[in-house]
């Protein structure tokens, strides 16, 4: 197995169907042999039935389902390590990052990078904004303000850890992952983190994201920066070590 393209899904029933579709139909296209691995975070929609739908349909489908609610972190580890993919793409399930983004990596992965990561803060990335008016406003202030504490308390020299669109190779996955704590919102900084304390190298490219409606609000910023905050306390007590 060449890829394996993880999605973590929560309450998806809505979006789920058009992402999956839109991969397949790309990666079909490609020379190499993929499968997707989508795992259930204890949705309380029509989520795990559209799922199930999909996977009697999709050859290549792997559904896990959760039936408890552990995290989209939690939910990301699982599907990491459940995959079988020499190249393991972690994805978000509103695909707000087009899969031919993929194209771009494929190189960097010639040149010997471990992790290859996408980012809306480089020249030649894109935001297509879905908000407007306070909204906007308000996203984009507490978006800035958490990439300056991450980058002031953790990971100073990477511009972007918050897009879902992730690269690893499956040495890196297989030894970074086991090792993560952090199984909410701030999970993507935690493994950034343990990327750099393994020695992996990491490329971050542009790339053109489309910020959908969402469910992330203030309180999940408070979050986040709470587990900011754990992770830094773990760097200092060398939990990492």
């Amino acid at each position: 197995m060449y890829l394996s393209v993880i999605i973590p899904a929560y309450n998806e029933e809505e979006r789920i169907k058009d992402t999956i579709m839109d991969i397949v139909r790309y990666l079909s296209k490609q020379d190499y042999t993929y499968e997707l691995v989508v795992v259930n975070d204890g949705s309380k929609d029509n989520t795990v039935n559209v799922l199930k739908k999909l996977e009697s349909a999709i050859y290549n489908l792997k559904f896990i389902d959760n039936g408890k609610n552990q995290g989209k972190g939690a939910v990301v580890k699982q599907g990491m390590l459940s995959a079988r993919g020499k190249y393991r793409l972690y994805a978000d399930a509103d695909n707000a990052i087009s899969i031919n983004h993929i194209e771009k990596f494929w190189p960097y992965v010639k040149q010997g990078y471990d992790v290859i990561i996408g980012s809306i803060e480089l020249s030649g990335s894109v935001q297509k904004e879905r908000y407007t008016g306070f909204s906007k406003i308000y996203r984009n202030i507490l978006g800035k303000l958490s990439k300056y504490l991450i980058r002031a308390l953790t990971i100073w020299n990477i511009h972007d850890t918050q897009r879902a669109f992730k690269l690893f190779t499956a040495e890196a996955a297989e030894k970074i992952f086991p090792k993560q704590t952090i199984m909410r919102w701030g999970f993507d900084i935690e493994i950034l983190v343990l990327t750099k304390k393994l020695g992996y190298n990491i490329k971050e490219l542009p790339v053109t994201w489309i910020n959908p409606p969402g469910r992330v609000n203030f309180i999940d910023y408070l979050k986040t920066l709470k587990e900011l905050l754990q992770i830094k306390l773990n760097q200092l007590r060398g939990k990492y070590d």
